[in-house]
């Protein structure tokens, strides 16, 4: 019985880490008949039975925060409309940038939007911290995506992998690292199969306090979860209509 209650103990941990990885949308909200601030307007994402949401300010900006990483829409409501669909990827630990939203009454109007891939794949918040961080569609395709020590060396030339087959990070003793599994913490790195990993963040220096104390880097894995799952089905639903 007691060996029974630990193994729920540990799913139960695992179930609350799988979305353990959050981050924020920031965005400015202009109205496009006027050109003015659409202060006081509502940004908000639907999740399942949860919604994230967060007023315009005077000056238009928003902050949506404590968001689950993966790709969702975002809404705008203002004066009584409804702006749907505006398409967000938020990272692990990361800021997605919505840049400047025109609200528009009917969104049947608004003018094609031209999505620039940024292929170096590395992000800055706010010039601060580099964040390199792997897809899962860009895990699919990675002729490597079977060892997750070997994706972590193609995020970052400060990574590499020894004889022994262990990861060492630039300026860091051989094994000084921390690996986090769906914000488990370990000192080893774990193979998870490339179709159950939903994305990968690689650390090279300045780690945030909550992945501890370590001179090397972390290597952060977060599988897919139903709800990643769940969005995608979506996503390709409303592509067919």
């Amino acid at each position: 019985m007691k060996k029974i209650m630990i193994i729920a103990c540990l799913l139960a941990n695992q179930l609350v880490n799988a979305q353990s990885a959050t981050g924020e949308v920031v965005g400015t909200v202009q109205v496009e008949q006027t050109g003015e601030m659409a202060y006081g307007a509502v940004a908000f994402i639907v999740d399942q039975d949860k919604k994230y949401q967060a007023l315009v300010d005077p000056d238009g900006r928003f902050r949506i925060s404590a968001i689950p990483a993966g790709d969702y829409t975002l809404n705008i409501k203002f004066q009584g409309d409804t702006m749907p669909n505006i398409p967000v990827k938020i990272p692990m630990d990361g800021i997605c940038q919505a840049g400047l939203i025109k609200f528009t009454a009917d969104p049947k109007m608004l003018d094609a939007v031209i999505v620039v891939a940024n292929n170096k794949r590395m992000k800055l918040e706010y010039g601060s911290l580099p964040i390199k961080e792997l897809t899962a569609e860009e895990i699919e395709q990675s002729p490597v995506k079977f060892s997750v020590s070997d994706l972590a060396t193609t995020l970052s030339s400060e990574v590499r992998k020894d004889e022994d087959g262990q990861l060492m990070f630039r300026g860091a003793r051989k094994g000084d690292m921390i690996y986090m599994l769906d914000g488990v913490k370990s000192n080893e790195v774990y193979n998870v199969p490339s179709c159950a990993i939903g994305r990968m963040m690689v650390y090279t220096g300045g780690l945030p306090a909550k992945y501890g104390d370590t001179l090397g880097g972390a290597v952060v894995v977060e599988t897919k979860s139903y709800f990643d799952l769940y969005r995608a089905w979506e996503r390709e639903e409303m592509k067919k209509h």
